[in-house]
């Protein structure tokens, strides 16, 4: 009996060690990126915008390319951007659509302050300055690709 009660409590620490370590191999496989992205957008009503930018990842730079469409949007402003992608596992999981609801304005030389997540879990916190005039009420999006 004491022999049985031995190999449960050694057969529940490996478990518990197994849990442990595919656990933390899954959190420690997710990494961050850094990000930079200038758009240009513009339009009444509905907006379109687009631009490009760069993932480096893993000590190498990959070219983006920035589409998007507002709605509510009256102006035209550029944005240069600057942060983090977090939860990436592949470079390729950048790629998707982004989408954000909520309000902004911003005039010219306004700080633009953002937090994205697209279909694949990654998470864009991204910072940075806005020249022009914008308002935008609403639900916005913005699609990256590799370019």
């Amino acid at each position: 009996m004491v022999q049985l009660i031995r190999a449960m409590k050694f057969g529940a620490a490996l478990l518990l060690a197994a849990m442990m370590l595919s656990s933390a191999s899954t959190a420690s496989s997710a990494e961050t990126g850094i990000v930079h992205l200038r758009i240009v957008k513009a339009g009444f009503i509905i907006g379109t915008g687009g631009g490009t930018g760069t993932l480096t990842y893993h000590g190498s730079t990959y070219r983006l390319k920035v589409g998007g469409i507002g709605l509510g949007t009256i102006g035209i402003a550029e944005a240069r951007l600057v942060g983090v992608a977090y939860h990436l596992h592949h470079v390729a999981d950048i790629v998707g659509t982004y989408d954000v609801l909520g309000a902004s304005v911003a005039v010219v030389g306004g700080p633009k302050v953002a937090r994205l997540q697209n279909g694949k879990g990654v998470v864009l916190e991204l910072r940075g300055q806005q020249l022009g005039f914008e308002a935008t009420l609403g639900l916005g999006g913005m699609t990256i690709s590799l370019h």
